[in-house]
């Protein structure tokens, strides 16, 4: 079955309000095995939402409102509706109760506006409301089924994942569920990874594959429709293998976890101890190692060296290597190395990583924007450098430099397995 989303509020086209039900709804659809296929905004106008209703019957088998079942003179989706299809509106009593008796409660004369609350389109399954007073509607028309909603997501959701999912499955006739698996790759971007897999793309019918990119990080959503979850990871498995088979050496996760988790796991498996130091991320490594719940168990601290003074101070980086005439200066190879090495003899850890760079806006040492060298010093182990080249702003180089470093480190660790 085909669904459209159609969300009522001009606050949501001003931008006033973020339409955070449509994603809500997506997913709760799609583990029905009903396909979205539109999402609508539309303000709170009745022509206008005609307009939407009309468009969205050619189109869709379902379809959603949210939004627009308030007691005000704007809130119009019932109405509108109901004119659309011919109907009246007629008034629900257990809802009418409900706000009577709230009214009651509270002190204040009922008004009529606030009776709008309990009208429901004639013919229409009722969907009661757990957090709020306005009523929902769900009802089947010449073969298109309609679902309403009330907007505030705190009422939506959980009158959405009660009554209207029971409504949905009643009328959808859909044993199969859809079943998801993320795969979570670093080291490599988005359009490199599709070129890796543009075959298995290209020939895809089910499971599907789906990549979409984060920021220093890159996924792939693989789905499929089953009627049973062992179904499902038979068709998963195989598809994931053939991508590992492909891309095996990028990809760190099948679940959607960041990389930084994807290392304090491999560290706490082998009961390793990391450490840090960090010029040109200022930090930032650390900041997304500790976001990681329980990360203290296998991460010892790190220290951030942002100027020379810092470096030769904390980590007794020799002044004549940062600075003076023939000197290889922060930004080099050889201070990568020396800032992981004396990480790992001052924190006694097994891993020392350590960053130095340009993140811009200007040149440094007459290094370019985006130059960043990894030092990866290991116990017992010789010291590796990576250098990258990365793009983009300020911001973007710090936090793909932190990325890459994540990811040199995780290969370290995989290939100690």
């Amino acid at each position: 079955m085909r669904a459209e989303i159609i969300a009522v509020g001009t606050e949501l086209l001003l931008g006033q309000t973020v339409n955070t039900n449509a994603t809500y709804l997506s997913q709760g659809l799609a583990e029905l095995g009903i396909d979205v296929y539109f999402q609508t905004v539309v303000g709170d106008n009745a022509g206008r939402i005609r307009q939407a209703i009309e468009l969205a019957r050619t189109r869709a088998d379902v379809v959603l409102f949210t939004g627009g079942l308030g007691p005000t003179q704007d809130d119009l989706t019932k109405d509108a509706l109901a004119d659309y299809l011919n109907l009246s509106l007629t008034e629900h009593g257990p809802s009418m109760k409900k706000i009577e008796e709230m009214a009651a409660k509270r002190g204040i004369p009922l008004i009529e506006s606030n009776r709008r609350q309990a009208n429901m389109i004639e013919g229409c399954t009722p969907l009661e409301n757990e957090a709020g007073l306005a009523v929902g509607n769900a009802l089947t028309v010449d073969g298109t089924h309609y679902v309403l909603l009330p907007g505030p997501p705190r009422e939506m959701r959980p009158m959405f994942d009660g009554p209207a999912k029971a409504w949905l499955r009643t009328v959808s006739g859909e044993d199969r569920r859809l079943y998801s698996r993320t795969l979570k790759f670093a080291g490599i971007g988005e359009s490199a990874l599709e070129h890796q897999l543009i075959g298995l793309i290209d020939g895809q019918s089910d499971p599907t594959i789906a990549p979409y990119a984060k920021e220093g990080e890159v996924a792939i959503r693989l789905s499929t429709k089953a009627l049973s979850e062992r179904e499902a990871a038979g068709r998963l498995d195989e598809t994931e293998a053939q991508i590992r088979s492909l891309v095996g050496e990028h990809l760190y996760a099948a679940e959607d976890i960041p990389l930084e988790e994807a290392v304090i796991r491999l560290l706490r498996s082998e009961g390793l101890k990391l450490a840090s130091a960090e010029s040109v991320t200022g930090g930032l490594l650390t900041q997304l190692i500790t976001n990681i719940p329980g990360s203290s168990g296998e991460f010892l601290g790190g220290f951030v060296t942002y100027t020379n003074h810092m470096k030769h101070r904390l980590l007794g980086i020799p002044m004549a290597q940062l600075e003076g005439e023939g000197a290889p200066g922060a930004i080099s190879e050889s201070t990568a190395a020396l800032m992981a090495e004396r990480t790992l003899e001052i924190t006694g850890g097994d891993y020392g990583v350590a960053l130095t760079g340009v993140a811009g806006p200007a040149e440094s040492e007459g290094k370019p924007v985006g130059l960043v060298y990894i030092g990866l010093a290991v116990r017992g182990g010789e010291t590796e450098v990576y250098t990258a080249q990365l793009n983009g702003n300020r911001g973007m180089i710090r936090l793909r430099a932190a990325k890459s470093a994540l990811y040199r480190l995780w290969l370290a660790l995989k290939d100690r397995k």
